[in-house]
């Protein structure tokens, strides 16, 4: 895959760059600030791109906004974003922006490089990533949607496992159960969660847009 990466820190920028060169993909721009990454996007579009969420000049949300400019810009543009801190509204406004290709992940997993690995091509492969620690904290807020409210403990779980980009055979491996198990479950939250009949991978995103509004 051809990446862009955009992240203020030069240290940790190269660092993403040599992982992502390391597992044989190429990294044909990378930028300091929104500003740049734009630029660089234009000219050198990439498969997917890696953005720090908080970037110069305000350090609040200037790479969130950038990657949704430059998705605006290039429909269907993978992006996976990168956050110090744990705020859900950035999934959320990733996922409004496109149906696929759209990862959400902490800092700290770049330092288990497999697992940045995996979300990276997770992603660049059209899939949904978000963090667990994103993943726990919806867990415990209480929910409002109705549909949500009447899954099982057991829809539940699994409902968090594929808000965390997990495919139904390694649901069924961390929850210690059949893949035809899993397949039942999914089936389910989709009807409860009133989801319409179509493409599996496209209710896949449904559900999580579902699961982070509560």
């Amino acid at each position: 895959m051809k990446v862009a990466i955009a992240e203020d820190s030069g240290l940790l920028r190269a660092g993403i760059a040599r992982l992502i060169t390391d597992a044989g993909h190429r990294v044909v721009a990378e930028a300091s600030d929104g500003p740049g990454f734009l630029s660089a996007v234009e000219e050198h579009p990439p498969d997917v791109a890696v953005v720090d969420v908080r970037m110069p000049p305000g350090f609040k949300d200037e790479g969130l906004k950038a990657a949704l400019e430059a998705r605006r810009r290039r429909p269907g543009l993978a992006v996976l974003v990168l956050s110090q801190y744990v705020e859900e509204r950035y999934g959320r406004e990733l996922l409004e922006s496109g149906m696929e290709g759209t990862g959400y992940l902490l800092k700290d997993r770049v330092a288990d490089v497999a697992e940045f690995v995996s979300a990276l091509e997770s992603v660049g492969s059209g899939g949904t990533v978000l963090d667990p620690e994103v993943v726990g904290q919806l867990l415990a807020r209480r929910r409002r949607n109705e549909g949500l409210a009447s899954l099982t403990p057991r829809e539940g779980e699994v409902l968090a496992l594929v808000a965390e980009g997990r495919t139904n055979q390694a649901i069924a491996k961390a929850l210690f159960v059949t893949g035809g198990a899993v397949e039942k479950h999914v089936k389910s939250i989709f009807g409860k969660l009133g989801l319409p009949q179509g493409e599996a991978d496209h209710r896949r995103v449904l559900a999580v847009l579902a699961y982070l509004r509560g």
